[in-house]
């Protein structure tokens, strides 16, 4: 069962993002190219499509430290048919997932980026961390992770 303590002072939660090569990712570094700056405790991954990435993938990086995940999508927009749609599916099963294991479901959003997204992107990274500090760390331990 997940713990529901605040973060230890001056720990800030761990968080990954998931990001499209052809729409986040650029928003992301954009950002970066602008020196806006985001906080230092996310690790960005970038992906063709994150349609591609099991649900076993979010509980492996949920079990491995990553206290959130935040899939950033280029949503209907997506160049690929239909994986939008999909994505989501999966995304809900996995909020199955986590409730059925006791963990809180808000680890782990889907949210739609582009290109030029930056003051989204800078927002939802920053939703992310308020609500990972309100629900405190993640215990690894309570993560089971399927065969």
């Amino acid at each position: 069962m997940e713990t529901s303590t605040r973060q230890a002072p001056g720990r800030r939660p761990h968080i990954l993002l998931l990001t499209t090569a052809d729409s986040s990712y650029p928003g992301a570094d954009t950002v970066g190219q602008m020196h806006l700056g985001y906080p230092t405790n996310t690790s960005v991954v970038r992906i063709p499509d994150p349609v591609m990435l099991p649900e076993r993938f979010y509980l492996y990086a949920l079990r491995r430290g990553f206290d959130g995940i935040l899939v950033m999508s280029s949503g209907a927009e997506s160049p690929f048919q239909g994986t939008y749609q999909k994505l989501a599916a999966r995304l809900d099963a996995l909020t199955g997932t986590l409730k059925a294991q006791g963990i809180d479901f808000r680890r782990v959003k889907l949210c739609s980026i582009c290109t030029v997204c930056t003051a989204a992107f800078l927002r939802e990274v920053k939703r992310m961390s308020e609500v990972l500090a309100e629900i405190g760390p993640i215990d690894p331990g309570s993560v089971t992770v399927p065969d």
